[in-house]
C-alpha cells in the first residue's frame, strides 16, 4: 500500500440511524422520533427508515443551543 492508498480507506459517515441519532445527542430513540415529529430534528427519506444526515444533527444542536437574543440577531 502506498501513501496515497491510505486516506482511502478511512470511513465517512454521512448520516446516522435513529438510534446512533439519539446516542450522539444525549437521548432516547423516541425522543428523537418527537423531535421528527415536532419539525425540529429533519430526516431523511432517501432509504426505508429514516436516517439523519449529519449536518442535520449539528444543525439542530446549532439552532438549539442558541439564546432568544441571538436567535433574532442571526444573518
Amino acid at each position: 500500500m502506498n501513501n496515497l492508498d491510505s486516506g482511502l480507506n478511512k470511513n465517512i459517515v454521512l448520516a446516522l440511524s435513529r438510534e446512533e441519532t439519539a446516542r450522539a445527542l444525549g437521548v432516547s430513540a423516541v425522543t428523537v422520533d418527537r423531535l421528527a415529529k415536532r419539525g425540529l430534528l429533519h430526516p431523511s427519506r432517501a432509504i426505508r427508515r429514516p436516517i439523519y444526515p449529519v449536518y442535520e444533527v449539528e444543525r439542530f444542536l446549532r439552532e438549539s443551543s442558541q439564546t432568544p437574543s441571538q436567535k433574532g440577531s442571526a444573518l
